[in-house]
């Protein structure tokens, strides 16, 4: 089995930054088997949407509305993938969810909130 734990959520002001931290524990053999460590978000009254993502080789995706501000990466030493948020907007706030997604598993943290003020 494997955990995530989030961090690095917070409140901040329009134009600010913030870094979230998703670290995974647990199981080596099945952190090892995900394929993709994805960021998502939800805000209230909205469907949870992906927001970014980073493959075990390397490979990134951005939602449209965060490409240019947001950079997904990963330090494997640590098991630890980050999202660096920049130029935040209102309209970014929204609790965030680290993902780990790999053949039958599918692992998810518990979420950390990010509030964009105007």
């Amino acid at each position: 089995q494997v955990q995530l734990v989030e961090s690095g959520g917070g409140l901040v002001q329009a134009g600010g930054s913030l870094r979230l931290s998703c670290a995974a524990s647990g199981s080596t053999f099945s952190i090892n088997a995900v394929a993709w460590y994805r960021w998502y978000r939800q805000a209230p009254g909205k469907q949870r949407e992906l927001v970014a993502q980073i493959s075990s080789g390397g490979s990134t995706n951005y939602a449209d509305s965060v490409r240019g501000r947001f950079t997904i990466s990963r330090d494997n030493a640590k098991n630890t993938v980050y999202l660096q948020m920049n130029s935040l907007k209102p309209e970014d706030t929204a609790v965030y969810y680290c993902n780990l997604w790999g053949v039958g598993r599918d692992y998810w943290g518990q979420g950390t909130q990010v509030t964009v003020s105007s």
